[in-house]
């Protein structure tokens, strides 16, 4: 306890440093300085919180998660939460060391966690909960297939037996989890669409799943790669039965939401766009749900929820509306595709450094045929001429894109040159997020 206690001054120490000497990093280097001084820091935090849900998958994990602590937090709640979304276990140290207060208690820690970190974080945190979001295929380089990822997932749910699962049903690689275990499921039965961008067909590859017994898998209803109703002919296995059921109203800048929960009917509006946010408030709300959340509370969180930190982040730079959306594998990659404005000007910048992922031929994977009707597009970021090349290959005219590694100047190139009303999107790797999220314009 001397090391936990020594760990948790030293951070704040550095924190107040950092403060002083106004540097905006460290949601990592604090986390990695209380770990060197109390390398089994996180097993002292728990004591410190009354219930702790998890948050891992490919994609949605920070919108999720942020989602279901906002929700929390209107509920008067005293929640800890990584809400930059620093997700090894080094952000993870670093939001409890600076979270943790003597003789102040949380009622709920919401941790998002890195797939392939998890079970290292349950080497040294039991949680009450875990929320699986999906499974696709995403950063092979650190990652492998999708069933090494799979195992990373299933490895950790093996060391915490008394976890409660709540999990995608439509996903059928999510749904395996909760086999002889306590789970929740969460699903979409039906969409019906009031947008024709929302409504396009990927022409993304989609995976092709085998039932565990070996034979495919077949599909009633297909919403976007593997996520549906899907059944095997030959064993039987099928889709479960969703606890929490969503029947959705898509629209170009908002979705309606109706939730059935222990056979009562829930309305939402939901102010992300996307049918992948609605996956990720669907978590959010069966999680709460089962938390004991009243309803007005679980409808005034999703209402009110604000996105941050480059998902479907709304902002306005030097006078112009501004979307910025992260996009880093192929699926996640493509969904947000469906949604850009192609009237706006648009800026991919796609970097290749360790958190992003060395292998950037998901590039060549996503959907960027969606984009060959825009009106102007800038390759940006170290990888701004593979970006171009991609392009080009969807059918994006040639004299409509423009090259500029530079982010920063990239952006200050539109301003420059934009007309009043002109609205941007930029579409940015994970380290081209950061590197914006830190540019005063």
């Amino acid at each position: 306890m001397i090391r936990f206690y020594a760990a948790l001054a030293c951070a704040k120490i550095i924190y107040f440093v950092m403060k002083i000497l106004r540097h905006k990093g460290g949601t990592s280097f604090i986390g990695m300085s209380v770990l060197k001084i109390c390398p089994e820091f996180l097993k002292y935090c728990s004591k410190y919180v009354q219930k702790s849900i998890t948050v891992t998958g490919t994609n949605g994990k920070t919108t999720t998660s942020g989602l279901l602590s906002h929700i929390l937090e209107i509920g008067s709640n005293n929640v800890i939460h990584n809400t930059k979304g620093a997700n090894m276990l080094t952000g993870v140290a670093n939001m409890f060391a600076l979270g943790i207060k003597p003789f102040k208690k949380y009622k709920y820690a919401v941790i998002e966690s890195d797939e392939a970190y998890l079970t290292k974080l349950y080497d040294y945190y039991n949680a009450d909960y875990l929320l699986v979001t999906n499974l696709f295929r995403d950063q092979l380089d650190r990652y492998g297939e999708l069933s090494t990822t799979a195992s990373f997932i299933q490895n950790a749910i093996d060391k915490n037996k008394s976890l409660t699962l709540i999990l995608n049903a439509d996903d059928p690689l999510v749904t395996n989890f909760g086999k002889n275990r306590n789970a929740i499921y969460y699903g979409i039965e039906d969409v019906e669409y009031f947008s024709n961008t929302h409504k396009n067909l990927s022409a993304a590859p989609t995976e092709v799943f085998n039932c565990v017994c070996g034979e495919p898998l077949y599909y009633d209803k297909q919403f976007f790669a593997q996520e549906g109703h899907y059944k095997c002919d030959s064993c039987g296995y099928t889709r479960p039965e969703p606890d929490c059921k969503g029947f959705i109203r898509l629209y170009d800048d908002h979705s309606e939401i109706k939730v059935m929960w222990n056979n009562t009917e829930y309305n939402f509006r939901l102010n992300l766009v996307g049918l992948y946010n609605v996956y990720n408030a669907l978590g959010a709300i069966a999680c709460a749900f089962a938390n004991g959340v009243d309803y007005e509370i679980i409808k005034q969180g999703v209402e009110s929820y604000k996105s941050i930190f480059g998902r479907a982040e709304k902002r306005v730079i030097c006078g112009h509306e501004t979307l910025i959306q992260l996009i880093k594998n192929p699926t996640g990659a493509s969904e947000v595709l469906k949604t850009v404005d192609l009237n706006s000007h648009i800026i991919v910048a796609i970097n290749d450094n360790y958190a992003d992922g060395r292998d950037i031929s998901w590039l060549w994977d996503s959907d960027f045929e969606q984009l060959k009707n825009a009106k102007s597009i800038c390759a940006s970021g170290i990888r701004a001429n593979d970006v171009a090349v991609r392009l080009k290959y969807a059918g994006v005219p040639v004299e409509k894109i423009n090259i500029n590694e530079n982010i920063k100047s990239a952006i200050e190139e539109f301003n420059k040159n934009a007309k009043e009303g002109e609205k941007l999107t930029i579409l940015p790797s994970y380290t081209a997020l950061l590197q914006i999220n830190k540019m005063k314009f």
